[in-house]
């Protein structure tokens, strides 16, 4: 053996390749030898029919006698001791030539190699990553006759599963089982090794074949392939494992169908996704849905391109807040659901989440997603802006401070007017700023790549899309723009509205001890606010009934020539209208002279009085089981103005999850159709004698409302267990209340159509512990001033965010800090302006000049002198003079205070 075995390449004489611990070894050997070797006994001869029979792993490499039960020596067996351990400890290192070595200087010593021995250098090769040399040791090994270990084996599958070489592995597998070996853990290390090394395709199809073979995985492999199958986004294979793990007796269990889940949610048909979730649902409790499962559905829905899908996701929604004892909301749910909501321009839902968002550490850059799926964030902040939001738009930008977001370009987008989100909520919505100087019209064409085409077209060709670029990423349209001014006098309008019904449905006991003159001064003084201005002063005359110096008058605010007779005046205003109705641009209307309000301190005490409720679940329990009602409640209620609570109240909606978000997408909207006098007057007469009959209708309090959705079919299964317990035969009676309040709610109880512990809306289940207090506070009452501090914030905010504003955006804020006007305000956006490199014209500069004199804030003029001296910015010397001479009339009398 030790002859044929030194024929080989590897184990040649090579005195130079012997090295110093391999002569130490040698020399141990020699000596060992010398003892043992009166003891060796010769070779016996193999018989023929055992030539090509392999050494088991028991033989060590011992040569026995004729009879076969040669027993080695206890100094032999310490000498082979000796060499074992030197060998190991250089397979460990990796040594191929060291083991080599040593295997060298055992034949020398007169002791055949075993299957350790080999194994020792296959290892080596192995841990080198050499494949051809780790097959070609086994090669030797078995051309010697002698049966490889099964670490051997496992050793050689790992190299080829950590390589990607799937089909050298089976070869291993299937000499393994030639030599029946047990191949289940080889084949489990070769599946693990192909998925590690990203051969995920290798590693399905050797599962499979080990799978048809009758071999079963361990649970943290079926684990394994199922979820990353799903990551790359291979369903098939995905569906075929769970298949064949509940076939090996292990039921798919949440955590497999959120895998499953998080595939189907990526491709484009929600319908599978919720196929997958209504298994979940309705199985047993290892499968029922988590938040995870849920995020996936709502994903699936929101990003889905086809239909309408706000809907479902509140179906969803609502579901998931009928569960809240087993399972909360995460940062995903947050951020999915104010995606979801934004790009249905339900900016309302979408603000409220965006609360619970900004509690979770990095919420924001979650919603960012690297602007992916159309960039939510940005989304939310142009909805914000749009619609005249501002103080939740800062709010927002605080929440991406925390969390070091910085603000996306898309978010900056530019207005068709040049301004971005820093002021394009600001009035006038649809004119570009005055920059004090000349516009170069021309030369921005030019630059807009109005030459090479690429300018885009804001207006586009006659049967074309709109080319708007905000409109991108918005399921079917950006939000309706609104200013700032007109979203504020909305919620004063909605609140005050909220304070009417209220004091319609308590009586006026919720005022204290007042007379009913008062509580009719009150009544009439909530409905002078919610009835807001004449709506027809802000639409235009007719021109054909208008005079010369009328039609001058619109035609110079337009800066158009106002030349020309009567007929020539009509035609330019003519085609001037219909130029902006083309543009979608607003028609100009005479300026209107808004009058103050006077203030009735008497009539706001009164007001204060009026305490809203909303979101108050423990007021509401109480009410529905009748305590705190009082004789105004059983009495019918005396309205004669409906029309003033007719318009949807966006404010009070949302509690109900589920049919009450569908009605948040009108966003607060009020409706302002142009009707004629004569017949809106027509139409209040007829619903003034439609709502005589349900006057005398008993009070609708909250228990009733929610008795709306209880004939709907929804499909969760608590509400199936809770209509099963209600058995009751079906006669005409059923829908019958009694017309008294208190024994209305009694009949509720006793039916139990409606049980008290499920009286809860979403804020409580969630713990929104904020909602409530938003609700019901007051909104602030719009000012110029209030307007200026907000823009002056929200520009500072955007700059500390990596943002820039535009030359427009400064014109604007500026121009609205003259308008209200702000002297203290006029430095310190000069001082932005300028850091940010951009110049106003001259006569700009002089207006806030002047303005700062009259208004006899001599030292801002001082400032602002000061500042564009020293922004190397000339000032004319006509405004220096004033500024002097203003000081020094200002100086004289402090002189001759002081003489004196």
């Amino acid at each position: 053996m030790a002859s044929s075995l030194l024929t080989y390449a590897p184990f040649s004489l090579s005195l130079v390749s012997i090295s110093a611990p391999r002569n130490s070894v040698a020399h141990a050997a020699a000596q060992f030898a010398s003892i043992s070797s009166p003891q060796r006994k010769s070779r016996r001869k193999k018989q023929q029919n055992q030539q090509n029979d392999l050494k088991s792993s028991d033989d060590n490499g011992y040569s026995g006698g004729s009879d076969g039960n040669f027993t080695p020596s206890s100094a032999e067996k310490l000498l082979r001791l000796v060499f074992m351990e030197e060998l190991m400890e250089r397979a460990r290192s990796g040594s191929v030539l060291g083991v080599s070595d040593v295997i060298y200087d055992m034949i020398a010593a007169g002791l055949t190699p075993g299957p350790r021995s080999f194994h020792g250098l296959v290892v080596s090769h192995v841990l080198n990553r050499d494949a051809e040399g780790a097959m070609h040791a086994l090669r030797r090994q078995l051309s010697e006759g002698i049966r490889p270990l099964h670490e051997t084996f496992l050793a050689l599958v790992r190299l080829f599963g950590s390589k990607g070489h799937a089909t050298r592995g089976l070869e291993i597998l299937a000499a393994m089982e030639k030599l029946n070996y047990d191949i289940r853990q080889a084949w489990l290390l070769l599946i693990e090794e192909l998925v590690k090394s990203s051969h995920l395709e290798d590693a399905n199809r050797v599962f499979l074949k080990g799978a048809e073979g009758g071999l079963r995985a361990t649970d943290e492999l079926y684990d394994l392939l199922i979820e990353e199958d799903c990551k790359v986004g291979d369903h098939s294979n995905a569906l075929t494992i769970a298949y064949e793990m509940e076939a090996a007796g292990r039921m798919a269990t949440t955590s497999h169908f959120n895998c499953l889940l998080s595939c189907q949610a990526t491709c484009g048909i929600p319908e599978i996704a919720f196929s997958t979730f209504e298994n979940m649902e309705y199985g047993e409790a290892f499968m029922k849905p988590d938040t995870e499962s849920y995020n996936w559905v709502i994903q699936a829905f929101t990003r889905a391109e086809s239909y309408d899908r706000v809907q479902d996701v509140a179906e969803l929604l609502g579901m998931m807040v009928e569960d809240y004892k087993r399972l909360q909301p995460n940062v995903r749910t947050y951020a999915l659901l104010v995606e979801c909501f934004t790009k249905y321009c339900v900016t309302k839902e979408a603000i409220r989440h965006f609360r619970g968002l900004k509690n979770f550490e990095g919420g924001t850059v979650l919603l960012h997603n690297d602007g992916q799926h159309g960039d939510p964030l940005s989304l939310y902040l142009r909805a914000l802006c749009r619609e005249g939001r501002i103080v939740e738009l800062i709010d927002a930008l605080e929440t991406m401070e925390r969390d070091n977001q910085q603000i996306p370009a898309r978010a900056m987008i530019l207005s068709r007017k040049y301004r971005t989100l820093v002021s394009s909520w600001i009035e006038p919505l649809q004119e570009e700023a005055e920059l004090g100087h000349e516009v170069d019209y021309v030369a921005r064409f030019i630059a807009e790549g109005g030459l090479t085409g690429e300018r885009k077209r804001w207006v586009p060709r006659r049967g074309k899309t709109p080319l708007d670029p905000d409109a991108d990423g918005f399921i079917y349209s950006s939000p309706m723009e609104n200013s700032f001014k007109q979203r504020c006098l909305e919620e004063w309008r909605i609140h005050h509205r909220k304070l009417l019904r209220t004091l319609w449905n308590e009586g006026p006991a919720i005022l204290g001890n007042v007379s009913e003159s008062d509580y009719n001064r009150v009544v009439e003084r909530l409905k002078k606010i919610i009835k807001g201005p004449e709506q027809s002063a802000l639409k235009p005359k007719a021109a054909s009934k208008m005079v010369v110096s009328e039609l001058k008058e619109e035609l110079e605010a337009q800066g158009l020539p106002t030349d020309g007779t009567r007929n020539v005046l009509y035609q330019r205003v003519q085609k001037a209208r219909r130029i902006n109705r083309s543009r979608g641009r607003p028609l100009w209307v005479p300026p209107v002279e808004e009058e103050e309000e006077e203030v009735d301190e008497e009539l706001d005490e009164l007001i204060s009085r009026i305490k809203l409720e909303e979101g108050n679940t423990e007021f509401w329990r109480r009410r529905f089981l009748g305590e705190g009602l009082t004789e105004n409640h059983n009495k019918p209620l005396e309205v004669e103005d409906y029309d003033v609570l007719d318009v949807t109240d966006d404010a009070d909606v949302g509690d109900d999850v589920g049919d009450d978000v569908a009605k948040e997408g009108e966003d607060d909207e009020v409706d302002e159709e142009d009707e004629e006098v004569e017949q809106t007057e027509i139409r209040v007469g007829d619903r003034a004698k439609d709502k005589e009959i349900d006057t005398a209708k008993p009070l609708q309090m909250i228990g009733v409302q929610l008795l709306k959705d209880s004939d709907q079919t929804t499909r969760s299964s608590r509400k199936k267990r809770r209509s099963s317990r209600v058995s009751m035969e079906d006669d005409d009676d059923d829908d019958w209340f009694p017309e008294d309040l208190q024994e209305a709610f009694k009949e509720l109880r006793e039916r139990k159509v409606f049980d008290v512990e499920d009286m809860y809306t979403i804020a409580d289940a969630w713990g929104w512990t904020w909602e409530k207090d938003f609700k019901n506070k007051a909104p602030r009452r719009w000012s110029q001033e209030w307007e200026v501090e907000l823009a002056i914030k929200l520009m500072t905010k955007v700059i500390e965010l990596g943002g820039t504003p535009t030359i427009g955006d400064c014109a604007v804020v500026l121009r609205a800090a003259i308008r209200a006007p702000m002297p203290s305000a006029f430095l310190q956006i000069l001082q932005t302006t300028h850091r940010l490199g951009y110049v106003f014209g001259s006569p700009l500069y002089d207006e806030i000049i002047s303005l700062c004199l009259d208004l006899g804030e001599l030292d801002a003029s001082i400032a602002i002198v000061a500042d564009l001296e020293t922004s190397g910015i000339k000032v004319p010397d006509e405004t220096l003079d004033r500024v002097i001479s203003a000081r020094q009339a200002n100086d004289i009398p402090v002189n001759n205070a002081s003489s004196q």
